[in-house]
């Protein structure tokens, strides 16, 4: 059943579920891996879930106006936790698996959560770590767990399970049904919805308050560009939920079109579950599609030389097809390059689909941060249409999409309908919409610097272009002014030296200096296979990464991009890491995004070795 525009701009997420139980409660709408076989969820069990499981929040003392927490991975429950929540007129906030307890303590206590719903006993544990140092959590109240393996002695006050909130709702269904019932039907669009704590590059996260009419406007808008529905759109959920963009491809956009949300068993089995799945639709931050198509790099160079000369042949050989396509908006552009793409499927792109799971995928999505131009058309080559699309969490996800027939390569596309957009006087996206969101929770002076007379100051500096199409060049705390007064963009540096197999990530250098110089993290992974081959000996990353047969590899793939920019653009200098960048050492943030600050301090004897003692 397709949702009408009138139905989505007048209801909450919790109501549509509620319609969607009522309409067709027998279809299928969540399913996860269990033990190896699939748990399925109708739509008439979703909602029956989600409304005990917040008549058992409202016997325990969750209010309107309440904050619930979710620390855990991926899970039905996580949904469910989240959407019972919002039915009491209250909203969830999630909070990465990966967070060490200091930070899960930070955003409890900042968003004086009373309850907080973990996914096992390492998020619970991290809980009751929170609560008995330090400045503890104050607001809290019960700690609901969803496996409870390993904590049959646990005595600490307020815990429970899950399961024992749905059989409280059941229990007390008779008489707080009823309420639930009236809180439900009483919610409104303009109610805050959720809570996404930004993922704090520059100090601590806030908490941006999304409501209905932001996720299902961003949504929905998205939804009925790229033409999608449940027959059309299918896909697998494994990206924290606590991500905006996650939430907005899976949940959201479910309650939109009313399609099947799969979930990954983790992280790491994503193109294991997405061979099995074959999602018709896929959202990959940079990183994952990345690791896709390192990985098909990776298998090649095991087959044998025939094999390896065939898939090499193709990709050089539909690379100038693609090109063609998507200057021609996604469609290949003669008979000619129809009849040679066929060709080439037959021959070696249906089995590379194949074995990235993606040969179903009718739509793919690349956000979540700056992406190389390479990456991208790896992609196409094979076939697959993968739409650049951008957004931040403070616009509730999408608010530009590359979309059929607007497929420029490093374009991020046109900007959904209803929103208007104009530059600052420094480059900078200022844009304004229905998707655009309420402010940050307990912090008004960082609501008006972010919004200026309805203005939303994104933070990113853009190029737009043609039909009001834009090109993100770089965030505006990122863009380095060297001493001779040229301003450089990194990212556009740093993602075609991650082009190279053998760097997973770099760090710009030089600002206010006179020479760019960058650190440099190897790939543990492929740089270990190509040391192997070579009979190189190391025991762990900071070997390798200290071997000299290593540094003069990383010297051939720096000086391959550098043969690319202009000379004053040029990276004269680099180190290569002796450790790997970790989220637990405050150098990334939980969405791996890198915390520059923090690298230029924590490395800072590196950089002298690059600038001399005056860095």
């Amino acid at each position: 059943m397709k949702l009408s525009s009138s139905q989505i701009s007048s209801m909450t997420l919790p109501q549509i579920l509620k319609l969607r139980a009522e309409t067709h409660g027998d279809a299928l709408a969540l399913r996860e891996k269990d033990r190896g076989l699939w748990r399925r969820t109708t739509w008439k069990g979703y909602f029956e879930q989600a409304r005990l499981f917040a008549i058992g929040l409202y016997a325990i003392g969750f209010r309107a106006g309440d904050r619930l927490a979710i620390a855990g991975d991926d899970a039905p429950e996580w949904l469910i936790a989240d959407l019972a929540a919002q039915m009491l007129g209250g909203a969830g906030l999630g909070i990465y698996p990966t967070n060490p307890w200091p930070e899960l303590q930070y955003i409890v206590r900042h968003s004086r959560a009373k309850i907080v719903v973990c996914g096992d006993q390492e998020q619970t544990d991290k809980v009751i770590d929170a609560r008995r140092n330090e400045g503890g959590l104050p607001d809290l109240t019960t700690i609901i767990c969803i496996d409870m393996k390993g904590m049959r002695h646990y005595a600490e006050e307020g815990l429970m399970s899950f399961d024992a909130v749905i059989e409280l709702g059941r229990k007390s269904e008779a008489e707080l049904g009823p309420r639930v019932d009236a809180a439900l039907a009483a919610g409104q669009p303009d109610d805050v919805a959720i809570i996404v704590y930004t993922s704090g590059t520059t100090g601590m996260p806030k908490g941006a308050m999304l409501t209905h009419r932001n996720m299902l406007y961003s949504s929905a808008e998205t939804v009925a560009i790229h033409g999608l529905d449940e027959s059309s759109y299918s896909v697998l959920c494994y990206l924290p939920l606590c991500h905006v963009a996650e939430r907005c491809f899976s949940t959201v956009m479910q309650m939109v079109t009313g399609c099947v949300v799969s979930f990954a068993e983790s992280v790491d089995t994503v193109v294991v579950n997405l061979r099995e799945i074959a999602p018709k639709g896929f959202l990959g931050v940079p990183r994952i599609w990345e690791k896709m198509q390192q990985s098909v790099l990776y298998r090649l160079k095991d087959t044998t030389p025939l094999q390896r000369y065939v898939v090499e042949a193709c990709l050089a050989r539909g690379r100038p097809i693609a090109l063609r396509r998507l200057a021609n908006g996604g469609r290949l552009a003669t008979m000619a390059d129809r009849l040679m793409y066929t060709l080439l499927w037959l021959v070696c792109f249906r089995s590379l689909q194949h074995y990235l799971g993606i040969n179903r995928v009718r739509a793919g999505f690349c956000g979540g941060a700056t992406v190389s131009q390479e990456v991208l058309l790896f992609f196409w080559i094979l076939g697959i249409p993968l739409y650049q699309i951008y957004g931040m969490t403070e616009s509730a996800g999408v608010c530009h999409t590359q979309r059929p027939g607007d497929t420029r390569l490093g374009s991020s596309g046109r900007h959904i309908s209803g929103l208007e957009q104009k530059l600052g006087p420094d480059g900078e996206l200022l844009i304004r919409a229905p998707s655009v969101f309420k402010g940050y929770l307990f912090d008004e002076a960082a609501t008006a610097r972010a919004i200026t007379d309805g203005w939303l100051h994104t933070g990113d500096i853009v190029e737009i272009e043609g039909d009001s199409g834009i090109r993100v060049l770089d965030r505006k705390k990122d863009i380095l002014i060297t001493s001779g007064g040229k301003n450089i963009t990194p990212s556009l540096i740093e993602n075609a030296l991650k082009d190279s197999p053998y760097i997973r990530e770099a760090i710009l250098l030089g600002d206010g200096r006179h020479f760019l110089a960058a650190l440099i993290q190897i790939d543990l992974e492929s740089t270990g296979k190509w040391a192997q081959e070579l009979n190189i000996q190391y025991t762990n990353y900071r070997s390798l990464a200290q071997n000299d047969k290593v540094r003069e590899l990383v010297e051939e793939e720096v000086k391959r991009v550098n043969d690319r920019f202009a000379r004053v653009e040029n990276v004269r200098k680099f180190v290569i890491l002796a450790k790997e960048l970790d989220h637990d050492d405050g150098e990334l943030t939980a969405t791996m995004k890198v915390r520059r600050k923090v690298i230029e301090e924590k490395f800072r004897e590196e950089i002298a070795t690059i600038y001399g003692s005056a860095a």
